[in-house]
């Protein structure tokens, strides 16, 4: 499947207002309601998007904790990789993880309502995972930029 211009308009527009309705979706893309619907459908289906979410500020809700945790495992871990994976994405506190290259093997985004409550979570949780043998702690003072958008270039071919 390849993009064309249409499908690359309406991911940038869904991409800044996913309540977007169909009807001043399709206004903007240049092609009937119907169509557009259509089109959506069939990007859904592809996987190019994936799912309709509602983004929520962490504070507003509770969570004044925000914590970037580096993870290294143990060498004799390392063919246990695919048990600590799902080890991590049972943590509902774990709201990203990325299996990296470098100096350590994973990194984290953990949110927490308060300190006490990320010490639980360390110390409950994550240190019960075996295999892992360095656990370090960033705390977040600000969040400077979060991208959530993909900026897709109209005239640049994208294969899906």
């Amino acid at each position: 499947m390849v993009l064309d211009k249409i499908d690359k308009q309406i991911l940038n527009t869904l991409q800044k207002n996913g309540k977007i309705t169909n009807s001043k979706l399709s206004k903007i893309v240049g092609i009937s309601a119907p169509a557009t619907l259509e089109r959506v459908k069939r990007l859904e289906l592809a996987g190019v998007i994936s799912h309709f979410t509602a983004v929520l500020d962490p504070e507003k809700i509770g969570f004044s904790i925000i914590a970037m945790v580096n993870i290294s495992l143990s060498l004799s871990s390392l063919s246990s990789v695919v048990a600590i994976k799902e080890k991590f994405i049972e943590l509902d506190e774990v709201v990203e993880c990325y299996q990296i290259a470098g100096a350590n093997d994973f990194i984290m985004k953990v949110i927490a309502k308060d300190i006490k409550a990320y010490g639980e979570f360390m110390n409950k949780k994550l240190t019960q995972i075996e295999g892992i043998q360095i656990i370090k702690s960033s705390f977040v003072i600000d969040n400077v930029k979060e991208k959530r958008v993909y900026v897709l270039d109209i005239d640049e071919e994208y294969k899906v």
